[in-house]
This record gives C-alpha cells, structure tokens and sequence, in this order.
C-alpha cells in the first residue's frame, strides 16, 4: 500500500472470499481426479457456471490493488514467475512423476503478472486520466473484455467476427487465447479476454489511490477473508499442494482398510 492512504479491507475479503471459492473449487475437482468419485467432478463440473464470476471478482480487486503498489512493475514480475513456477511443476515435474491432467499454461499468476507488468510500464500515463477519462475507459475495458470473452472458442465481437482459422494452428499464442482444438490447462487465463478485466479493475482504482471510496471499504470485518486476500500469491501456490497431500493421505488410508 502506499503511504497515507488507508487500508481497504473489503478489498483484502472480496479478494479472500474469491480465493476460499477458488480452493474449494479445486478441491472438488481433487477428489474425482485423485480419489476417483464421481461426485466430485459433478460438483466441480457445476460450479463451473459460477467460476467466471469469483475470478472476475479477484483479477478485479487484484488490478485496483495495482494503483497502490508501491512498483507494479516489479511485483508484477514476482507474479508472473511464480505462474511460471507453477508450469514447471505440473507440466514438466508432476508427468515425470507418474501425475498427468494437472498441468497449467498460462493460468491464473501468469495472466495477472503479465497483466501487473503491462499495466505497470503504461502507469504514467494511466495516472494522467481525470476523472471522466477513467469512467470511460473502465467501459471500454468492460466492452473489450465481453468483446474477447469467447476468442478461445473462435469467435469475437459478440459471435459475430470470426477470426482467422490460421490463428488457432499454433499453441504458441495460447497466451492470447489462440490455441489448437487439443490444447489443454488445467487453469487458463489467457490476457484475451482476462486483461481487460484487470484493466477495468486499474481504472477503477483511481479512485482507490485517491482515498475516495466509500467509507466501508476501508472498515475491516471478516479476519479470516483478510488473512486470505493478503496472503492470495502464498494460498494460490500452496493449496494444491496442500490438497493433494489430503486427498493422497486418504487414498493411502483407504488401501489399508481394504
């Protein structure tokens, strides 16, 4: 945070409460993908219609926050080499292990590290824009970001442009949501459309930077929700991990008692 301005903790709750949902989210797909019951993958399977909504919520938070990072730039890289950490072990060290179907390319860390990066060198200018200029550029972001929404999918523009079938050849431009049909990641964020999110998020924080929210943001509320949204880099790296262990431990435990 920077100094002098007061810490917004609904910010660090809304930011926990969309971690909570994100573990749990996993964890349901942990117990199919591990322990092999089927309830698992339903649950995880119909929670799928609520995902967009609680990541939204925490790239959202997350770019507001960039206007009060004392370096986006810098924490921005941190970000990302952890997102590149994460592909490390479960593309290259979790397969030579025997572990397949987890891995990650480009998931969440990478989209908002790139995403703090980029935001980060353009800060200077984005600092420059009144008032009225942020509102307006929050909507474009918010129409670019509905506009892109289903790039993976092939199309844009609502369904109405498609781009391109030459665009979608290579897995090298999965970064920007331009794959082949057998592309696979366990979470994937690529920047089209998720950038945009964040964007919109950065302009709203004009007015976070400002101290201009309303008084409740900056009254705490939840302790367990701030403990998460502070520590988000540290529960997003360590719960699959985490779960595995738990749910590897009660395999083993299973085994045993048959």
């Amino acid at each position: 945070m920077k100094e002098g301005i007061g810490r917004l903790h609904l910010l660090d709750e809304l930011r926990g409460f969309a971690i909570l949902c994100m573990v749990l989210h996993h964890m349901f797909y942990d117990i199919g993908f591990v322990l092999h019951y089927d309830i698992g993958y339903k649950i995880f399977n119909a929670l799928c219609v609520f995902q967009p909504l609680f990541w939204a919520l925490f790239i959202v938070t997350s770019g507001i926050c960039s206007r009060l990072s004392r370096n986006t730039l810098r924490r921005g890289a941190v970000v990302f080499a952890a997102g590149l950490a994460v592909s490390l072990v479960t593309a290259v060290i979790m397969p030579a292990l025997g572990i397949t179907g987890a891995e990650i390319y480009f998931g969440v860390l990478s989209c908002l590290g790139a995403s703090m990066m980029i935001v980060g060198a353009f800060m200077p200018l984005i600092n420059r824009l009144s008032p009225r200029g942020s509102v307006a550029a929050m909507a474009v972001s918010a129409f670019l970001f509905a506009a892109f929404y289903d790039i993976s999918s092939g199309s844009v523009l609502f369904g109405l442009v498609k781009p391109p079938e030459a665009l979608y050849k290579t897995d090298i431009t999965a970064f920007l949501g331009l794959h082949t049909a057998g592309f696979f990641s366990a979470d994937y964020f690529p920047l089209l459309p998720w950038f945009f999110m964040f964007l919109f998020g950065a302009f709203l924080g004009r007015w976070a930077r400002d101290g201009a929210f309303p008084p409740l943001f900056y009254k705490p509320r939840v302790k367990a929700l701030r403990f998460l949204g502070k520590n988000s880099l540290w529960v997003y790296l360590l719960h699959q991990p985490a779960l595995y262990a738990v749910m590897y431990l009660i395999s083993f435990i299973q085994l045993l008692t048959v």
